[in-house]
């Protein structure tokens, strides 16, 4: 049974040619034009995985995330925020917000359809599997951003530096942490490098995550790297 997306999104053209593109993929996907009638649609129907524009009328996708977040229904929900503001400044305030990714427009539909796919494997990873601690350790899902940042890294001379939004204080550690994931290493590999246990690495590892307002590997390399905080 393929899986369930609701795309909310006002604008007509976009919305339909993103659910043909994510029904070509292979997903059942329902359609609301504004939150409001996203929220009315999943009422009936649990969704997979929400995919919502932010700016909207009445209700726009920061409001609408923050209802979905309140709900435990919804706490765990994979979201991804597809719209026109592309600032970090933006995106910070959409992980700060609950959001699970954020694709500034215009995209590229295959870029979509891998976040989807990742998402929803990490949260059927999660579903399934936990470690003694109730953590859950997602290979597939490690091994994939590793590749996105490795790709990320051949791209880093193009890349526009500016200042970091607000103040990021490191310490030596974390700035090694840091320096190691932005090379592509994994978490095993860091430990390795810098003589400590695993457990250690997962825990500065999250520190950057809180630090730079970013919730994966990828986001935080492409930050550091757009702000200069990896040496």
């Amino acid at each position: 049974m393929s899986a369930q997306l609701l795309l909310v999104d006002d604008e007509p053209g976009l919305r339909e040619a993103v659910k043909d593109y994510l029904q070509e993929s292979g997903f059942s996907v329902q359609v609301a034009s504004n939150a409001r009638e996203g929220w009315e649609l999943m009422q009936q129907s649990m969704p997979d995985l929400v995919i919502s524009d932010i700016m909207m009328p009445q209700v726009d996708g920061y409001q609408f995330l923050k209802q979905l977040r309140e709900d435990p229904r919804f706490q765990l929900l994979p979201v991804i925020f597809l719209t026109a503001k592309g600032m970090t400044t933006d995106r910070i305030q959409g992980y700060q917000a609950g959001v699970d990714a954020y694709l500034p427009k215009p995209f590229d539909p295959d870029e979509l359809v891998a976040i989807v796919e990742n998402l929803l494997a990490r949260r059927a990873t999660k579903t399934q599997t936990t470690t003694e601690d109730g953590e859950t350790p997602d290979i597939a899902d490690l091994a994939n951003q590793i590749a996105q940042i490795k790709a990320l890294l051949t791209q880093k001379n193009a890349l526009t530096q500016s200042p970091p939004p607000f103040t990021i204080d490191l310490t030596p550690r974390e700035q090694s942490v840091l320096n190691l994931v932005a090379e592509g290493l994994m978490n095993k590999e860091i430990a390795r490098r810098l003589d400590t246990s695993v457990r250690n690495v997962e825990k500065y590892v999250s520190r950057l995550f809180s630090k730079t307002g970013t919730n994966s590997r990828t986001e935080l390399v492409r930050f550091a790297l757009e702000h200069g905080l990896a040496k």
